[in-house]
């Protein structure tokens, strides 16, 4: 089931550099401080350092390892190679030589940053989503793109593509099922008697959610009435 909410590029760029940082992301997010470097210069050798650091500074950006750590814009390496004093930058592409030295940095980068896995929390993220769908109205390809921020924010990895999008679009369709649900049960039973009426648009003899004060005003009692992400996560475990 692929990603319909996203474009083709959308979906082969997700989780990946979309061209160079900004100078001022450069010097924000890929800045080594103290600890930082402390952590570097365990490795031995350029290679090595250059690759660690990579992977650290790749898993602050995007919110997730790259399977190929190398696969970073000039202006990245360039800077990471400046901080580190490494002269000839391309001497980390000896880097992802043994697959073990990679998997076994990506250990330590969760470790040290308090990195958390999405399955720890897909549950958390689901309440969110659900949160965000009932207050709001957004689309999923929004709710999407923002879920993306909130787990970077919250150090949390991204999952594959496929497994978010499935999980925005599915806690998104029941949240919004829930919501016309309790519009529904807020009609009068004069609008009850009208085929439609609360689909309509103003001006066919009554008002709808999406139209009008009234309409309105019983949207928002609907979305205070209750928390349907709450109860979408106790019936989800």
């Amino acid at each position: 089931m692929p990603v319909e909410l996203l474009t083709d590029n959308e979906a082969a760029g997700y989780g990946r550099y979309a061209g160079g940082p900004s100078q001022a992301d450069l010097e924000r997010v890929f800045f080594l401080d103290d600890a930082d470097m402390d952590l570097v210069n365990e490795r031995r050798g350029d290679r090595m350092k250059m690759g660690f650091a990579l992977q650290l500074v790749t898993a602050r950006w995007l919110g997730t390892f790259l399977d190929d750590p190398l696969d970073v814009p000039a202006s990245v390496l360039e800077f990471m190679a400046g901080q580190l004093g490494v002269a000839d930058p391309p001497v980390v592409m000896k880097y992802g030589e043994r697959v073990k030295t990679l998997s076994d940095h990506q250990i330590e980068i969760r470790r040290a940053e308090g990195l958390r896995d999405f399955t720890e929390a897909q549950d958390e993220l689901a309440g969110w989503v659900a949160a965000r769908a009932w207050t709001s109205g957004d689309g999923p390809k929004a709710i999407f793109l923002d879920a993306i921020t909130w787990m970077r924010e919250r150090k949390i990895l991204l999952p594959g593509v496929s497994r978010l999008a499935r999980l925005v679009a599915r806690v998104r369709d029941d949240t919004t099922h829930r919501l016309w649900a309790e519009l529904e049960r807020l009609l009068t039973p004069v609008q009850r008697r009208v085929p439609g009426c609360w689909r309509s648009r103003p001006g066919r003899g009554c008002r709808t959610w999406s139209g009008g004060a009234r309409g309105r005003r019983r949207a928002a009692a609907a979305r205070r009435s209750s928390r349907p992400w709450t109860r979408w996560r106790r019936s989800s475990r």
